[in-house]
């Protein structure tokens, strides 16, 4: 299966480059994969094709205000650090950094401005422009970075984000993502409010989003591509209500790829195994879901990982010809951008959800 086949046209145009003003305003796309059928409405609408018994469930990973800036100490080089994942030593953690080259071990880097600043330094090489970075402060890592990072805002976003807040869900919690479960950002809290109160059961998982989410795929072959891996982890609250509604029949709504990467890796017997682990899971035609009955999702990138997975939920073909329909109607794409909800997945083995 070559990486070609995932390719699309997008004019630049309908990249969303900022949020709109009300979460629940961005359009929505209902998609049935299985009929064709296909319905234009808006987010806040979604509770429409909602049912009583179904269950949602959302990624409560919050991000964190990875990227910093600083500059080395005694050449006073500039220096970009994204913070991934808390290392073993104290107060260290993996980050991206660049130029990496330049970045040996040992290299201090004075990160922030004049007036607040701490010092930063290198105290191992992980290849692949990955350093272990130290930070010399007794303030948690996590807070000297909601102080003193910004989001880390995907490549093909230009423009500033005023509000830190709206790189977030609404029920964001566990902090540890470098990057926005973004089909969560069209919840507002009115809204869950709503599909509650019809009768909708709300469940969290909570996956944080890796640094695979930046880079695309580099090889020519879909099955030679491998992720990088995610820490997540189910409750034993969660895993239960997923059981016993998958046992009665019930719809299991996954809001974003996250959190079906979650559900499929922890429940791949065909039961949800409460517990963390780390996941590395690669969705691709072909595969075959077992936990997730119906998806909530943005539209994504030409040739990445998660065009992939929509294209196992419902098959490339189709899901170019949905793209098609989303382009010409002039949805909105990517993280801020509008959704799609696929109400099922086209089957693969003869079979159909309901």
């Amino acid at each position: 299966m070559r990486v070609e086949d995932f390719d699309y046209e997008l004019p630049e145009r309908l990249i969303a480059q900022t949020p709109l003003s009300s979460r629940d305003e961005s359009r929505l796309l209902v998609v049935d994969p299985v009929t064709h059928d296909i319905q234009h409405t808006h987010f806040r609408e979604i509770t429409s094709f909602l049912r009583e018994g179904d269950v949602l469930v959302l990624n409560d990973s919050r991000v964190i205000p990875a990227r910093m800036y600083g500059e080395k100490v005694d050449t006073g080089g500039r220096v970009e650090i994204l913070l991934l994942r808390p290392s073993e030593r104290e107060q260290s953690w993996i980050a991206l950094t660049r130029p990496a080259k330049r970045l040996r071990l040992g290299t201090k880097i004075r990160v922030g401005n004049d007036d607040d600043h701490v010092m930063v330094e290198v105290v191992g090489v992980e290849g692949e422009g990955l350093r272990e970075v130290r930070f010399w402060s007794d303030e948690p890592v996590v807070d000297i970075a909601n102080r003193l990072g910004e989001m880390p805002l995907p490549p093909y976003i230009h423009a500033s984000l005023e509000d830190k807040d709206r790189y977030q869900t609404v029920y964001a919690k566990h902090v540890g993502s470098v990057a926005a479960p973004t089909a969560g950002l069209h919840f507002t809290e009115e809204l869950l409010k709503r599909v509650r109160e019809m009768g909708v059961e709300v469940h969290t998982v909570t996956l944080h989003v890796g640094i695979g989410t930046f880079r695309s795929v580099q090889v020519e072959e879909v099955e030679a591509h491998e992720m990088h891996s995610e820490w997540y982890e189910v409750s034993e609250a969660t895993a239960e209500a997923i059981n016993r509604a998958k046992s009665e029949g019930r719809r299991i709504i996954s809001v974003g790829t996250t959190s079906l990467r979650t559900l499929e890796s922890a429940g791949a017997t065909g039961r949800l195994i409460p517990g963390a682990q780390e996941t590395d899971i690669f969705i691709y035609p072909g595969y075959k879901f077992r936990m997730v009955d119906a998806l909530i999702t943005n539209f994504h990138l030409p040739k990445s990982t998660l065009f992939m997975l929509v294209s196992a939920w419902m098959g490339t073909d189709y899901a170019k010809e949905v793209y098609g329909v989303a382009i010409k109607e002039e949805y909105r794409f990517f993280s801020f951008g509008d959704a799609m909800f696929l109400t099922r997945r086209a089957p693969v083995d003869g079979t159909s959800q309901v």
